[in-house]
């Protein structure tokens, strides 16, 4: 029985290595290639036979034809916008879905269910050309809408950790005579530090890496590219073989944020998820 238990573990643990080895092998090339300073996207060998700065440095002096730094400053600035109000909203229906019983309250939660489960591009036409009906095409503005507007529909999360908040706490402050919004905003919300982070981390991510809703909305407006959409032009047939090391750079420096929020909030981020707030 010893033996057999020891052959299981080593084969679990074998198993584990080999995923963990074809997940890295992926972030590995792009890493090792961003410094590589010969030429082209396909090579004979894994390991370059030079290495240089180069690729990073002209990303951001190098930028008649691809003005990487421009695309980087938009993309934050959506990004930005974009999860301060996608949590904002979040938070609110969430508390209000947890806390608050009112007429059509359940058919209002089975609907943003359901129509959570439809991919976002479905929409996509429909929505560029309800943005050309208003004039906001081809702007930051627009993104912003975009990646904000639905983002009430991801309340299912939020809720369920709000349930976990005892009502007794909002019934102690009702009695005191605090109101609905003394309690969500100084009672509840610093209860729900875990959510937020999650939260924050999700409505950030999404804008950041999009490129299907970034390229139906900006159409050919170069200046108003986000990263997704100026890293592509990088690669296309004309292009790949002078930049190709040039787009694995900037692919590194676009995971740095999202890999630095995971570091600096895992602990935070694993609670939304799993946790709940006070128990009692």
């Amino acid at each position: 029985m010893k033996r057999r238990k020891i052959a299981a573990n080593v084969l679990i643990y074998a198993i584990l290595i080999l995923l963990a080895v074809i997940w890295v092998a992926p972030i590995f090339f792009l890493v090792i290639h961003s410094f590589r300073a010969e030429p082209g996207a396909t090579v004979q060998y894994l390991l370059p036979k030079s290495l240089t700065i180069d690729n990073y440095t002209r990303l951001f002096t190098e930028t008649e034809l691809f003005n990487f730094p421009r695309w980087y400053k938009n993309t934050l600035i959506v990004s930005v916008a974009s999860c301060l109000l996608s949590t904002l909203y979040v938070l609110m229906i969430s508390y209000a879905f947890s806390r608050l019983r009112f007429r059509g309250r359940s058919g209002m939660m089975k609907a943003g269910l359901i129509l959570n489960m439809f991919p976002g591009f479905m929409s996509m036409i429909a929505v560029y050309f309800i943005l050309k009906a208003v004039g906001l095409t081809q702007s930051l503005l627009a993104l912003v809408l975009v990646y904000s507007g639905s983002s009430a529909l991801t309340y299912y999360i939020a809720k369920g950790f709000f349930d976990t908040i005892p009502t007794a706490l909002d019934e102690a402050a009702h009695i005191d005579g605090a109101s609905r919004a003394t309690i969500f905003w100084r009672i509840t919300l610093p209860l729900s530090k875990p959510i937020i982070v999650y939260t924050v981390l999700m409505a950030f991510m999404a804008p950041w890496m999009d490129y299907i809703f970034a390229s139906v909305i900006m159409k050919d407006n170069y200046d108003n590219y986000t990263v997704a959409l100026g890293l592509f032009q990088l690669i296309s047939r004309e292009n790949i073989y002078h930049y190709f090391t040039r787009f694995c750079a900037g692919a590194v420096l676009v995971a740095v944020p999202i890999a630095l929020l995971f570091l600096f909030m895992q602990k935070y981020y694993v609670e939304g998820v799993t946790g709940g707030a006070v128990k009692g």
